[in-house]
C-alpha cells in the first residue's frame, strides 16, 4: 500500500505483566511492512542486555519529570515506584511518515492516550487463565516473591478492562497470537475509512 496521502494508525496494546504482550509484539513488527514498536521513555535503570534506544529510551527521574511538566508525554505512569511513559512527539514523528506504531502500554496509559481523543485501535491481551500467567511470572525468575504477588495483584484489576478494548486476543500460543495481531493490523489497514483516499484514486481512473 502506498502511504504517501495516508497518514499512520495509532495500535494500543495492553496485557497484564507476564502476558507476553512485549514479545508478541516485537515478532509482529518482524513481520509486518511499516509498522512500528514504540520505544518508552523510562527513569528506572537499564537491566543487563537492554539497549538505550532499542528497549526503552533511559532517562534520569528529573529528566521524565521535567518532560512530563512540559507535557511531552501521550501517557506516563508510575509502575512500582519507575516511570514510564510514551513521548507524543515521536508518535507524531512515525504517523506523519505514514507507518503505524503500537504503544505497549497499561490500562492506565491507554485510558490517558484516549481521553487525548486520538483515533486508535486497540487490544487487551489476555492469559489463558490465572494459574498460567503465574506461571509464567514465576518463570521468568526476574522478581522477588514480593513483586510477584504485587503484579498478580495489579493483573486481577487490570483483567476487567478488556471491555474498553476493541479487540481481545487470549495468547495461548505464541504463533497463534502474533497470527491475530497480524489479522487485526491488515483489517483495520482495508477499512474504508483507511483505504478512502486509494480507493478515489483509482476509481477515478476508470473515468478516464
Amino acid at each position: 500500500m502506498s502511504n504517501e496521502t495516508r497518514r499512520g494508525l495509532l495500535f494500543v496494546v495492553s496485557a497484564p505483566s507476564g502476558a507476553g504482550k512485549t514479545t508478541l509484539v516485537e515478532r509482529l513488527v518482524e513481520r509486518v511492512p511499516r509498522l512500528q514498536m514504540s520505544h518508552s521513555y523510562t527513569s528506572r535503570p537499564a537491566r543487563a542486555g537492554e539497549r538505550d534506544g532499542v528497549d526503552y529510551h533511559f532517562v534520569s527521574r528529573e529528566a521524565f519529570e521535567a518532560m512530563v511538566a512540559d507535557n511531552e508525554f501521550l501517557e506516563w505512569a508510575d509502575v512500582f515506584g519507575n516511570l514510564y511513559g510514551t513521548a507524543a512527539p515521536d508518535t507524531e514523528r512515525v504517523l506523519a511518515a505514514g507507518d503505524d506504531i503500537v504503544l505497549v502500554i497499561d490500562v492506565q496509559g491507554a485510558a490517558q492516550v484516549r481521553r487525548r481523543g486520538l483515533a486508535l485501535v486497540s487490544v487487551f491481551i489476555l492469559p489463558p487463565d490465572f494459574a498460567t500467567l503465574e506461571r509464567r511470572l514465576r518463570g521468568r525468575s526476574k522478581d522477588d516473591d514480593a513483586a510477584i504477588r504485587r503484579r498478580l495483584q495489579t493483573a486481577r484489576e487490570e483483567v476487567s478492562h478488556f471491555r474498553e478494548y476493541d479487540y481481545v486476543v487470549v495468547n495461548d500460543d505464541l504463533e497463534e497470537t502474533v497470527r491475530s495481531l497480524e489479522g487485526i493490523v491488515h483489517a483495520e489497514r482495508a477499512r474504508r475509512t483507511n483505504m478512502s483516499e486509494m480507493a478515489e484514486r483509482i476509481v477515478a481512473t476508470f473515468r478516464e
